[in-house]
């Protein structure tokens, strides 16, 4: 059924669309086994087949049923699918007719929504037509699918409405004539829309059972005489001559062809009163004669008939038309004849007024059309009024008026009346209320004890009017405690006993009126509370704290009584009720027929007097109840440790200030580690007493004790822990006491700490003897002084701690106070047996230990002179000497040697101090020879060695012309030398450097003549030199060696190679090239190839390999890798770094040498050929 209220939102998704609907260009008719129907839904044919067993729906549990609208209303569909089985929502189509999608018609006369329950799973889909207009009329269709399911549901909307005065006349407005009225008569029916019709000529009612046949009505047209159109039409209900006409003009027909006529008369024309018409046929033979029929008559031309000739054409045209023309015309060429109807349409020209009147009154409507006896039919509510004898209904007819008469109206009869004519309708509404109803006394309102009669009374005009009596609604029927009575205007109802089931609204309602009279009937009943169903002795509840009491206390009253919940006459716990909401533990709640209150976790402070009191208007109740909660006893107070042994205490406390309501039966004990958070249980059995010796406990541990109280409730909670005590015992006593110096006032011993210390600790030892120590010594030597000489004297040690003095341990025998002579011994370090050596400006920082007793004198002496404390410090301890030069100069070498003398005893050593400085330059440097390329020099050592020995002598030589020094050859022991391979013509001075361990001269000795090399008359027969080729092969000279690395510190390895032209180098680890690795950094200077990792891990460790290609060849060196984790200062990871450090200096010493020999070779090649250029130029 359609809905004409869309369904309450959700809280689900809403989808709401909204364009316009098209208007079709093609009527469409309500009833879909209508020939009318012009959509593009089944054909009339296939409609009626019958349909055995429609197919169950597979998604839709709610299908759109077929509905009818007034023009100008609102109308819903609705279509349901159940989503308990679908994963997403369905997708759903609207259609009319066959394929327009009304999705892209939505507007403001059409909106689709989509809503979905989430408790009931179901999707609902809703169309709302708004506004309907004439040619929403149709067949509808409502499409769901969902992935691979299908549904479908068709449905029919029909538009009620006839065509009023309004719409004729906007048929009329639709005329089209053709230009020289040529084609007067045609009619335009293309835009018209039309109202649906059924046979009967009625508007169909929705779902309305039609046992009648239904006929095809075209069909019937089709089949029938052009002058029975206007019968048929009258006897369908087809207002609209007009639209027939051009849709019986549409229709193709099968027409055999025509010897006479080219084109015939259509088959039927309609003109207004007063119009013209031409008729029109199209001969085919021209020669023929020709003659005009009317209803069989033949015509003669007047001026009402005029005939014309046109070619072909034959024309009679016909004016000032009235009713008499209304007729059948015929034309006869030969033996051939074709005929055509011509009708005037009856017009409304005065319509039907409404009516509103009240019962027993006589109705009369009247209506005026504009020819006289023209045929009209009464319709209500659409359908046709019965006028037979024995109706109700009258029809009279004077002239062109038509009259509706009912002589004694009922509320039936109200409704809406028209009249059908061949030109129009006209309608109005016709109102039938009852006569007004006059209340002399009304129902008044009552309130009533339980028990007691009840008696209504009101009083009515007319008083012959019957009424029924309803309560809440339900009509009451008289019995053996009800009585109802009417006596002409008085009207009563009595109920001897009432209950509470006769409490509520009364209603009289008279026959046939619309007005009502009303009165509350109000029972009460005075409250009471029933304590005797509890069964409480003494109405006393006893609870165990922490548990959850309700109490349902039954109540009655009537109405329902205003529940007070007191405790101690003053406290009204319903008040609560508001804290309750916020989560509190204690409510009072109140049904029907009891009340409640409820504590979710008793405590103590719940025990007391609890006051119920019942008030409502009938009256008050009040009754007591007690509440008693028991409860475990309170804590006891935190214990008491008086006194704490080696691995035991002894423990007291006091009994709980609350014992619960029950006698204390005993206490628990229980103790734990002060760092722990275990408690363990010490007692099984309740102590009776307030105290306990706690036993076997650790030594130095802290402990902490608690107490629980019992009683017959259980356990309470435990007491706050007492202070944390540790249990502690003595040390044992020193060990291993002996005498370690003695002098003649003091007396040194020491000893070893004890064997066993506790948990205590040691704080210190205490010395008894002739003095004893005030204050405590952690040390574990002492020396006891002030003592006379050569008395004795017994000493003992104790060990002290928290818990106590340890038993003493003493000397066996007494100490005689005299100092003993220990000769003294000088202990002189190694490195100080040699020669110790310095550089000039560099510190001196010596100590020499020595030994003796009493305390030695130590005396240093320089050459056999005493020191000068200006330039040697010198301190001295009870064990060691040292001698200090800040700033060593030349001046402070020499043999030093330090005296020890205790007594008559005496040791001493001597230390050789040796400060050596850069030697001073050689003297008087002279030229002894030049011959050839050749200069013999000659020099004498310098005055100055450096106080070191001279190592060698540097030579250099400078050109005269430039002045530029080259070194001829360095470290050279002797004072003489002969420089060979000079440049011949050139002019030479020499210079020399003397060398000791400190280095070289800061200045040298230059010779005062220069040595030219004089140009001798011989031929020089310039030697041939062939170019020596330098290319070789990769060689390593330094090969890789194995390798352990630290984690975490950069490792390198060292290698080198020679090879010309320069090799490339490539580094890879397991046989795996090391490329673009941030880990690794490769060098190459100097023929030395080094691999250096960061930071190595264990991962790193492995076989690496360097390999060096040239032209001429490839070699490869392997070491292995191991990492491992780190180590102390002492690890054999620094060591091979070392190692590899002194092995990589060696091979860049031979590539030095190497070097200076290839200078050397070039340098000589240049001289030979400077003095070749010199001969060329002379």
């Amino acid at each position: 059924m359609p809905c004409p209220t869309p369904q309450t939102e959700d809280a689900s998704s809403v989808k709401k669309l909204s364009v316009d609907l098209p208007n079709d260009s093609v009527p469409a008719m309500g009833r879909k086994d209508s020939v009318w129907s012009l959509g593009e839904g089944q054909a009339p044919e296939d409609l009626d087949k019958p349909i055995d067993n429609p197919p169950l729906s597979i998604l839709l549990i709610e299908k759109p049923q077929s509905g009818s609208v007034t023009v100008g209303g609102d109308i819903t569909f609705v279509a349901k699918v159940e989503a308990k089985d679908l994963l997403r929502k369905p997708t759903i189509k609207w259609f009319k007719g066959k394929w327009m999608d009304l999705a892209s018609k939505t507007g403001k006369h059409l909106q689709l929504k989509e809503t979905f329950d989430r408790i009931t799973k179901v999707h609902t889909f809703e169309m709302h037509i708004i506004k309907a207009k004439d040619n929403y009329a149709g067949n509808y269709r409502c499409e769901v699918t969902y992935k691979d399911k299908f549904d479908s549901c068709s449905f029919d909307l029909e538009v009620k409405g006839l065509l009023n005065q309004q719409s004729a006349l906007k048929f009329h407005l639709h005329m089209k004539y053709s230009e020289g009225q040529e084609d007067a008569g045609e009619l335009d029916f293309s835009d018209s829309l039309l109202t649906s019709f059924t046979i009967s000529g009625t508007a169909r009612e929705p779902k309305q059972q039609d046992d009648t046949p239904e006929v095809d009505v075209w069909e019937i047209l089709k089949n029938a005489r052009p002058d029975e159109y206007e019968k048929i039409a009258f006897m369908y209900g087809i207002t609209d001559l007009r639209g027939l006409l051009r849709r019986m003009k549409k229709i193709p027909k099968e027409e055999k062809k025509s010897e006479a006529f080219a084109k015939k008369l259509d088959p039927a024309y309609q003109v207004d009163k007063g119009g013209k018409i031409r008729l029109v046929v199209d001969l085919a033979d021209p020669t023929v004669e020709l003659k005009w029929y009317k209803n069989g008559q033949e015509i003669r031309p007047t001026p009402k008939f005029i005939f014309e000739h046109k070619g072909t054409q034959r024309i009679m045209v016909i004016n000032n038309c009235n009713s008499n023309d209304d007729a059948a015309y015929s034309v006869a060429a030969g033996d051939e004849k074709c005929t055509t109807e011509l009708f005037l349409p009856v017009k409304i020209v005065k319509g039907i007024e409404p009516v509103k009147t009240t019962v027993n009154e006589r109705i009369e409507l009247e209506c005026e059309v504009s020819e006289e006896g023209a045929q009209v039919k009464w319709m209500k509510n659409g359908v046709e009024v019965p006028t037979g004898v024995r109706s109700r209904y009258r029809v009279k007819c004077e002239g062109t008026k038509h009259f509706l008469v009912i002589d004694d109206a009922s509320r039936e009869d109200t409704g809406t009346y028209s009249i059908m004519a061949t030109g129009g309708t006209s309608e109005a509404h016709v109102q039938v209320d009852l006569k007004p109803l006059k209340i002399y006394q009304d129902l008044q309102d009552m309130t009533v004890l339980l028990g007691q009669p009840i008696k209504l009374h009101c009083e009515i005009y007319p008083g012959n009017v019957p009424g029924r009596w309803y309560r809440n609604g339900q009509l009451i029927q008289p019995n053996d405690r009800i009585n109802i009575i009417h006596r002409n205007k008085i009207h009563r109802l009595e109920i001897e006993t009432c209950s509470l089931h006769d409490a509520g609204d009364y209603t009289f309602v008279p026959e046939g009126y619309s007005q009502s009279l009303s009165a509350k009937i109000h029972i009460i009943d005075p409250p009471r509370v029933h304590l005797d169903s509890l069964n409480f002795p003494d109405n006393t509840v006893t609870v165990v704290a922490g548990n959850k009491l309700r109490l349902e206390i039954p109540i009655s009253g009537e109405p329902a009584p205003r529940v007070v919940w007191m405790k101690g006459e003053r406290f009204p716990v319903f008040l609560l009720q508001v804290i309750l909401e916020s989560g509190h533990r204690v409510r009072a709640e109140t049904y029907g027929d009891q009340t409640s209150m409820t504590i979710e976790i008793t405590e103590r402070e719940d025990s007391g007097n609890y006051k119920i009191v019942l008030q409502n208007e009938a009256g008050e109740a009040t009754a007591s109840i007690k509440i008693k909660v028991v409860d475990i006893p309170d804590p006891p107070e935190a214990p008491l440790v008086p006194v704490v042994g080696g691995d035991w205490c002894s423990m007291t406390w006091e009994p709980p200030k609350y014992d619960g309501g029950s006698p204390i039966l005993g206490y628990f004990i229980e103790r734990k580690k002060k760092q722990s958070s275990r408690w363990m249980r010490l007692n099984f059995d309740l102590i009776k007493e307030t105290s306990f010796e706690p036993k076997k406990m650790i030594e130095g541990v802290p402990y902490e004790v608690r107490i629980f109280a019992v009683n017959a409730i259980g356990v309470s909670k435990p007491s706050e822990p007492s202070k944390a005590f540790t249990p502690l015992a003595v040390t044992s006593e020193p060990t291993m006491l002996v005498v370690d110096d003695v002098t003649d006032t003091t007396v040194t011993v020491k000893w070893r700490p004890p064997e066993t210390i506790g948990a205590a600790g040691l704080d210190g030892y205490l010395i008894l003897g002739e003095v004893s120590n005030k204050e405590l010594t952690e040390k574990t030597k002492y020396t006891i002084t002030g003592l006379s000489p050569g008395c004795k004297i017994l000493v003992r040690v104790k060990a002290i701690n928290a818990a106590g003095a340890s038993a003493p341990r003493t000397l066996q025998h007494s100490i005689l106070v005299k100092e003993v002579i220990e000769p003294p011994k000088i202990r002189v370090p190694r490195h100080l047996k040699q020669t110790y050596t310095r550089r000039v400006g560099e510190a001196v920082n010596l100590v020499v230990p020595f030994m003796g007793k009493p305390r030695p004198k130590v005396t240093w002496l320089k050459e056999g002179k005493p020191i000068e404390p200006s330039h040697v410090s010198i301190r001295n301890t009870d064990c060691d000497s040292i001698i200090f030069i800040r700033k060593a100069e030349r001046s402070h070498s020499g043999k030093y040697e330090m005296t020890v003398q205790v007594e008559n005893h005496v040791d001493t050593a001597i230390i050789d101090i040796q400060i050596v400085d850069l030697p001073g330059p050689p003297q008087c440097v002279t030229i002894e020879d030049v011959w050839g390329g050749n200069v013999a020099l000659i020099w004498t050592p310098p005055k100055d060695n450096g106080n070191a020995p001279i190592t060698g002598y540097t030579i250099q030589k400078a050109d005269k012309k430039t002045m530029e020094w080259f070194t001829c050859i360095e470290h050279y022991h002797r004072t003489c030398i002969t420089i060979t391979e000079l440049v011949v013509g050139n002019e030479y001075f020499f210079r020399i450097f003397s060398e000791n361990m400190c280095g070289l001269s800061e200045a040298a000795t230059q010779t005062k003549k220069s040595a030219l090399i004089v140009k001798e008359g011989l031929q020089v027969k310039i030697p041939e030199y062939n170019d020596h080729d330098f290319k070789e092969a990769p060689k390593f000279t330094q090969p890789l060696i194995n390798t352990f690395a630290v984690a975490g510190y950069n490792t390198t390895l060292n290698c080198s190679v020679r090879a010309n032209p320069r090799p490339k180098v490539i580094w890879m680890k397991n046989k795996i090239v090391i490329v673009d690795d941030p880990r690794y950094r490769m060098f190459s200077n100097q023929g030395v190839c080094t691999l250096e990792i960061r930071k190595p891990s264990p991962y790193d460790g492995g076989l690496y390999t360097c390999k060096a290609i040239n032209d001429l060849g490839e070699a490869q060196v392997d070491c292995k890798l191991e990492v491992k984790g780190q180590c102390g200062a002492g690890g054999s990871p620094l060591r091979s770094s070392l190692v590899s450090q002194s092995l990589l200096e060696l091979p860049c010493c031979l590539l030095l040498i190497s070097l200076l020999k290839c200078l050397k070779t070039v340098n000589h090649l240049q001289s030979q050929t400077q003095v070749i250029n010199d001969q060329n130029k002379n």
